[in-house]
C-alpha cells in the first residue's frame, strides 16, 4: 500500500534512464493509462451503471485534473554562462533543456517542467486512481495537453459524466470536451473585469446568447437568464432553474448538448430548451457560446458539490513535492534523455548529498 521509506537510489534512476527515453516513453505512458483505467473500473469508478446522471453528475464518475510546475534539477537557464573571475574562463552552466517559464493556477510565474495530471477517486481513503500524466512542452500549452489527455482517458472509462478543471480551459477547449469527448465540463467562468488576481472587485460577464420562444436569453456568470426591460428601459436578468441536461449523439460519433429550464411564473412560466454547445448558427456568427455559458455554472448547487473535488489535484501535487527530501527536481519533461546531458556525473561516481540530506543522515546516526 505504501512506498518504502528508503528514497530512490541512483541505480533506479540509471535503470529508468536506460529503459525510458524519448522513443519508448509514449508506449510506457499509453500502457500506464490503459492499466489505470482498468483499475478505476475495477474499483467501481466511472461505471456506466453507477450513480448520478448528466443532470446531477456523481463524484465517482467525474474525472478531475490540474497542471503542476516542478522545479528543475539545475537553477541555471539553458545557455547561461559564468565567468571565472580568477582565470577568466567562460563556462556554460548545466541546465535543464526542457524547463520553461510557466504560469501557475494562481497567476504566479513559475520556472520548471510543467505536467498535467488526471485522476478519479472514490470516498474511501485509498480510493484515488491517477489516470495519466503528460508533459507540457510549450509555454501556455497546458489546456491543449489537458484536452488531449481527456481524449485518451475518457474512452477507457465509458461511465464518465463530468470533467473538472480550472480556468485554464477556455471556450474552444470546453467545446471539444462537449462535442467530441462527450463529457460535461465543470469549469469556472472568467470575469468581465476585476477578480482575485487583479485585486479589484469582480464584475461578472453578462452576454446575450439568443432568443427562444420570443424571449431574450442572456448568460450571466455562466448561468442562463431571461432578460426583460424594466420601467427605465434597463435589462433585468432573471436566472432560469435547470430541469435537465440532455446529450444527443450525432451520426459522426460526436455529441450535441441541450439544457431544459423552467421559466419563472413572473416571466410567463413554462419550460424552454437551450443549446449548450456551439451550434451551426454560432459557427456562422462567430459566437463563442461555450466561453460564456455553462451547463453547471458556479452558482449552481451541483457546481458547489462537484468542484471542491478538484482540490484533490492539489493533494496529488503536494504528494509529488513530498516524494523525497529535499523536494524532487526533475531533469527533462518527456522522460530521461537517451543522450547524457553534458556535465552529468559518470556512472559509478558518488552523488554529492544536499545539506538537508546530510542533516537527516546525521540525526539518524
Amino acid at each position: 500500500m505504501w512506498l518504502r521509506d528508503e528514497p530512490m537510489r541512483r541505480h533506479h534512476f540509471l535503470h529508468a534512464r536506460k529503459s525510458i527515453n524519448a522513443a519508448t516513453a509514449p508506449a510506457v505512458f499509453a500502457e500506464f493509462e490503459r492499466r489505470a483505467a482498468a483499475l478505476a473500473l475495477e474499483l467501481g469508478l466511472c461505471d456506466p451503471d453507477g450513480a448520478g446522471s448528466l443532470t446531477h453528475p456523481s463524484l465517482e464518475r467525474t474525472v478531475y485534473g490540474d497542471g503542476k510546475v516542478v522545479t528543475p534539477l539545475y537553477k541555471a537557464k539553458p545557455g547561461q554562462q559564468k565567468v571565472d573571475k580568477a582565470t577568466g574562463e567562460v563556462r556554460t552552466l548545466r541546465a535543464d533543456p526542457d524547463a520553461k517559464p510557466h504560469v501557475t493556477g494562481g497567476g504566479e510565474p513559475a520556472y520548471g517542467n510543467k505536467f498535467v495530471i488526471l485522476g478519479v477517486r472514490s470516498p474511501e481513503v485509498h480510493g484515488r486512481v491517477i489516470l495519466g500524466i503528460d508533459h507540457v512542452a510549450a509555454t501556455g500549452g497546458e489546456a491543449a495537453v489537458a484536452v488531449g489527455m481527456f481524449r485518451r482517458v475518457v474512452p477507457g472509462l465509458p461511465g464518465t459524466q463530468a470533467a473538472l478543471y480550472d480556468g485554464a480551459l477556455r471556450g474552444t477547449h470546453l467545446q471539444t470536451l462537449l462535442h467530441e469527448v462527450g463529457v460535461l465540463p465543470v469549469v469556472p467562468v472568467h470575469a468581465a473585469s476585476g477578480g482575485r488576481r487583479s485585486g479589484k472587485p469582480r464584475v461578472e460577464r453578462a452576454v446575450r446568447i439568443g432568443q427562444v420562444k420570443g424571449r431574450q436569453l442572456y448568460a450571466e456568470a455562466g448561468g442562463p437568464c431571461m432578460g426583460e426591460p424594466n420601467e427605465d428601459g434597463d435589462i433585468v436578468l432573471t436566472p432560469l432553474v435547470r430541469r435537465q441536461i440532455v446529450r444527443r449523439p450525432n451520426a459522426d460519433g460526436t455529441w450535441r448538448w441541450y439544457g431544459e429550464y423552467d421559466v419563472p411564473p413572473s416571466s410567463g412560466g413554462g419550460t424552454i430548451r437551450l443549446r449548450l454547445d456551439r451550434s451551426g448558427e454560432d459557427e456562422r456568427t462567430g459566437f463563442n457560446r461555450t466561453e460564456n455559458l455553462r451547463a453547471i455554472p458556479p452558482a449552481d448547487p451541483d457546481f458547489k458539490r462537484l468542484y471542491p473535488r478538484r482540490a484533490d489535484s492539489e493533494s496529488i501535487n503536494r504528494g509529488l513535492d513530498d516524494l523525497a527530501l529535499p523536494r524532487p527536481r526533475p531533469l527533462g519533461g518527456a522522460g530521461p534523455s537517451a543522450a547524457r546531458p553534458a556535465g552529468l556525473r559518470r556512472h559509478g561516481q558518488r552523488p554529492r548529498r544536499s545539506r538537508p540530506a546530510q542533516r537527516l543522515a546525521a540525526k539518524a546516526a
